[in-house]
């Protein structure tokens, strides 16, 4: 057997850290619990220093070339690091991919984003990978990794898991199925939870039709309730910080299905309930942001192993 004193130690992960807008003020819950994860996995995060809105989706359809160069810009502050960026947002992990993709495979497109930057005096050779933190957290990390670093177990909690409509199309965070995603119920399951069978886990809940056509963005929330109920999960995870505020804050609404035949339903960040796994505070987890409490106990993994034998 080898000298423990002579295995080398893993070199500790670090990635650039793309908050985003969002996780800087309605999903702070998001950010706090991405950060508190990572931290309970020894993975660095890096926030990027002077980073600026991606644009988000919207304005790429108002005006292209200028929401590219404004998410470029940030791919350039990124590049020094020669860290892969981690950006939780499903928005920002669109966009920023999509202006990634663009530059690359697209030379005049690429003349005139490069132009404007070095106007700004910068530059950017758009290599370093966009990532969700559900891909650094199975390919990079590993479900074993995950499960070797766990405190507190998910018996007896059931999960519906949705995943939204932007991560799985079409800048995939994870190669798999993008109708029938499978990789966070696993992760899930491996951590001693029961994820529920949900159809629904790719549809659409509204977006930012909520300001604009508040009724078609209800409907589509009731639908995600609605299965959800029908399957009794406890709770919903989601990846991405607009699915969470819709399904709460039209849960709770004057619409919501939240009267006397209808339970609430808690809506967490997916990163939530795995640092809850990992030891993680309820604070540092971010719950206290959170309008519907989950009412559940996280038990420690080795009363769950004496129960086991």
């Amino acid at each position: 057997m080898a000298d423990p004193s002579l295995v080398l130690k893993r070199e500790k992960m670090q990635y650039s850290y793309y908050p985003g807008c969002s996780l800087h003020s309605t999903g702070v819950a998001y950010d706090k619990s991405v950060r508190a994860m990572f931290r309970a996995l020894d993975v660095e995060l890096t926030e990027i220093d002077d980073w600026n809105c991606c644009g988000a989706t919207a304005y790429m359809s108002v005006k292209e070339t200028v929401a590219c160069v404004v998410s470029a810009r940030n791919l350039a502050l990124a590049e020094p690091s020669g860290h892969d960026i981690v950006a939780p947002c499903s928005a920002c992990f669109t966009v920023l991919n999509k202006t990634r993709s663009y530059v690359r495979q697209l030379p005049e497109f690429r003349r005139n984003v490069e132009a404007s930057l070095n106007e700004a005096g910068m530059t950017c050779r758009f290599d370093l990978p966009v990532r969700h933190p559900l891909d650094v957290l199975l390919n990079d990390i590993g479900i074993s990794g995950i499960v070797e670093r766990q405190v507190r177990s998910l018996d007896g909690l059931r999960v519906a898991c949705y995943y939204g409509c932007q991560i799985v199309r079409p800048e995939r965070a994870v190669e798999e199925d993008p109708e029938v995603p499978m990789a966070l119920d696993d992760l899930i399951s491996a951590l001693g939870g029961t994820p529920v069978d949900y159809p629904p886990k790719v549809r659409c809940c509204g977006g930012m039709l909520v300001a604009t056509f508040e009724e078609v963005a209800q409907n589509l929330c009731n639908e995600l309730y609605d299965r959800a109920r029908s399957e009794q999960a406890d709770c919903i995870i989601t990846t991405c910080p607009m699915c969470q505020a819709n399904l709460e804050l039209l849960q709770q609404g004057r619409r919501g299905r939240t009267n006397g035949s209808s339970r609430p339903i808690p809506i967490l960040y997916f990163t939530q309930l795995i640092g809850m796994a990992l030891g993680v505070s309820d604070a540092d987890a971010g719950l206290q942001h959170n309008l519907i409490p989950l009412n559940a106990r996280f038990p420690p993994v080795s009363e769950m192993v004496c129960h086991g034998s």
